[in-house]
């Protein structure tokens, strides 16, 4: 029998419900996101709870307040003039017939409250036993051990965020819903793997002496390394799948502009490389940076200003420093990604010790444009022929330092941006994880399906995730609420209402369940499994 909460004595449709807390319900053990259901006479509300309150039956009692020693004129107070209220925020409704509908309207007044029970938790975000497949455990309600799913197949619908500050386990949720998808193959996924905490293992946040597996561990069949830096990854104990050479005839201007705050080029500058690309196509990087002292003719030849060439040769030097950059490379990397995503393998490009800004967004642009460009070219072939064995598979792509790319003057001009609006268009959606979500472009942030929402202390930054969401004065409550640790506020497109949940476990029951055995040789030489 779930618990009486307690009774609805007022509230709007639009300002939420108040509860009147039973007399033996401690308000201590009441938090704020709790997930909550009211019986009405036609429906169940599933609500959660945004506030709490103290209230007092007279005045008095708070001018003449009762001393610590007074513990029968405590015990009295409490039983008839101190109560509690709690206020919530119905999101959902469920009819007669057990279907999910919007809250179009409210309880009557005295309907029970109680705490929402395991079935009520499936009935609203699914099972994982459902035959679909769709269903995937994120997490659990606040002081609940029943799941929480989130719908995979609507996470692949369109682009999704996770956010919080830093070291709030933004890194650990994303590795928990990339096993979900791998598991369900529901996506490919392409992980841009700025510190190598996707593929093999990573350090627990708590220990500098305990690690958590990969992605690469867990699915070795489903995953390959792309390396830039095979050394590194030979050193922690793997061995890249593919080392990554890009020749410069690969990158665009396009890639440029990305990097436009990180060199401080001058569009000036950006103009002029639109201009030597004009002229020497592809070769036009190459061109530029084996100038030398010839980089006055080179200004003269394609009609730019001097000084605008000699900045612009200054800034892309560096790419002369990176060993996975080669002015010619008769192997196209980017045909053995499309092979890999053709045959349903995830892709970990990882960069090892190559973990600057500049390197990150120059390789991440370079890489995604071309695999857009394929995807674009393999939808239309799709669309022409109507075959099914023409249609590509969802890929779903993993950025970091997702404002990097997302700030309102690159993702105009940048593949991310263009992705982000596409809503999976092309079959191409991307999973931004980052802690400034107020850097990124209002626009893009707004069209985010999913947000996965860690603590967020900046008000700039709250206010950014909660862009073009339904409730979200309310759910800024919830927020602003959170623990610093395993705790997000999930809402969007592919969960059915707004929930806090105690983020799932990524330990050695996780592994057990993603299929992953543990092996070991007995006595007889005969291998047996752990679990």
């Amino acid at each position: 029998m779930p618990t009486l909460l307690g009774y609805v004595v007022g509230g709007s449709l639009q300002e939420g419900l108040t509860i009147r807390l039973e007399t033996h319900i401690n308000p201590e053990t009441i938090k704020t996101g709790k997930f909550v259901s009211i019986v009405g006479n036609t429906y169940r509300f599933f609500c959660i709870i945004t506030d709490l309150q103290l209230h007092v039956t007279n005045p008095d009692i708070v001018t003449y307040p009762p001393t610590i020693s007074e513990t029968l004129l405590h015990s009295i107070l409490r039983t008839r003039d101190l109560y509690a209220t709690a206020c919530v925020k119905p999101m959902v409704m469920v009819d007669q017939h057990n279907r999910v509908v919007p809250v179009k309207t409210i309880p009557w007044h005295f309907s029970s409250v109680y705490e929402a029970t395991e079935q009520d938790v499936s009935l609203i975000f699914g099972s994982e036993k459902d035959a679909s497949g769709n269903y995937f455990m994120i997490g659990t309600p606040l002081d609940m051990t029943t799941a929480v799913c989130i719908n995979l197949e609507r996470i692949t619908q369109r682009s999704n965020g996770i956010f919080g500050k830093t070291g709030t386990g933004k890194t650990f949720i994303t590795r928990v819903l990339l096993a979900g998808l791998m598991k369900h193959q529901k996506a490919v996924n392409l992980i841009f793997d700025m510190h190598s905490e996707y593929g093999l293992q990573a350090r627990q946040e708590k220990s500098s002496h305990a690690f958590v597996k990969g992605l690469k561990t867990l699915f070795p069949h489903q995953t390959a390394i792309f390396s830039l830096d095979p050394t590194s990854t030979r050193r922690r104990g793997g061995s890249a799948d593919v080392s990554v050479i890009i020749g410069y005839d690969a990158i665009q201007v396009d890639d440029i502009l990305s990097l436009q705050d990180e060199l401080n080029l001058h569009s000036t500058a950006v103009e002029a490389a639109y201009l030597i690309a004009a002229k020497y196509k592809q070769q036009w990087l190459s061109t530029l940076l084996t100038q030398g002292d010839g980089l006055k003719k080179l200004a003269d030849e394609v009609g730019a200003h001097p000084e605008s060439i000699t900045a612009l040769y200054r800034k892309l030097k560096r790419i002369e420093r990176l060993p996975f950059f080669v002015h010619q490379h008769p192997d196209n990397m980017i045909d053995q990604l499309m092979e890999y995503i053709n045959r349903g393998i995830s892709i970990i490009i990882e960069f090892g010790n190559y973990t600057s800004t500049f390197s990150y967004l120059l390789v991440a642009n370079i890489i995604t444009r071309r695999i857009h460009q394929e995807y674009v070219a393999r939808t239309e072939q799709f669309l022409g022929s109507g075959k099914a064995d023409d249609e590509p598979r969802q890929l779903l792509i993993t950025i970091e330092e997702a404002h990097k790319f997302l700030n309102p003057n690159a993702a105009r001009q940048t593949i991310f941006g263009t992705i982000a609006r596409e809503m999976r268009k092309y079959y191409v959606s991307l999973l931004i994880v980052d802690q400034r979500p107020s850097e990124i472009d209002p626009e893009i942030c707004s069209q985010i399906g999913t947000k996965i929402v860690a603590q967020l202390n900046d008000e700039k930054d709250i206010h950014a995730v909660l862009t073009g969401t339904a409730n979200s004065s309310i759910l800024r409550t919830v927020l602003a609420s959170l623990d610093s640790k395993k705790q997000a506020l999930v809402f969007g497109h592919a969960i059915t209402m707004p929930i806090v949940i105690e983020t799932r476990t990524y330990d050695e029951l996780f592994y057990k369940q993603m299929g992953f055995t543990y092996t070991t040789t007995n006595a007889k030489g005969l291998i047996q499994e752990i679990f």
